[in-house]
């Protein structure tokens, strides 16, 4: 095609959108929360086959549960950075059996060497049915133990672990079970889905 001018008009290519991709993992224990370990350890690749997704926020080694994986920048900020104050929920089995008044000093925030915690959410729960851990906590007979449900909307450093030592209730077990809207919803240990958007 031409234009007034003879010169051939230039056709413009618009670049085809790539498609915004969420997938929710249940990360096993013992896994990485990435796709690459020089020292051979177990990583997001031995679990999801995707390509070019990539975890929006982290969950450390020896934690198990909800992990986001997503392709789309914005939404990885969204979930993960916490000036979006994006809730999470946690279910820890605590050393201990916990006390209303350990729960309550959870929800009025705890003091961290790195400062203040935000008030969290904090109940007894029933023991939840959950998959078995591989490799098991170590139980002591002498030492009751306890699950509690913790939601935070911030993400210091291993937070939970850290909040629950705080007020005497070491962590034995950690398992992320919601983020935000997105929850487990019956995923077992290392199997995915993906979420239209």
């Amino acid at each position: 095609m031409r234009n007034g001018y003879g010169n051939k008009r230039e056709k413009t290519v618009q670049p085809v959108a790539k498609r915004s991709r969420l997938i929710v993992l249940n990360k096993p224990y013992g896994v990485l929360t990435q796709f690459s370990d020089d020292q051979g350890r177990q990583t997001l690749a031995d679990y999801v086959p995707v390509k070019e997704v990539y975890p929006a926020g982290r969950l450390d080694r020896d934690s198990e549960g909800l992990l986001l994986l997503t392709n789309d920048g914005r939404l990885q900020a969204r979930i993960a950075e916490p000036r979006h104050k994006m809730s999470k929920t946690y279910w820890a089995q605590v050393e201990g059996a916990a006390t209303e008044q350990q729960l309550q000093q959870l929800r009025q925030g705890v003091l961290l060497k790195d400062g203040m915690t935000q008030p969290a959410k904090a109940e007894l729960l029933n023991d939840p049915e959950l998959w078995p851990r591989n490799p098991p906590i170590r139980y002591r007979a002498s030492i009751p133990t306890s699950w509690i449900s913790l939601t935070i909307s911030e993400g210091k450093n291993r937070q939970v672990r850290r909040m629950t030592a705080a007020v005497g209730l070491p962590t034995l077990r950690l398992v992320r079970v919601r983020i935000g809207e997105w929850q487990l919803d019956g995923l077992q240990p290392g199997e995915w889905r993906e979420v239209m958007l």
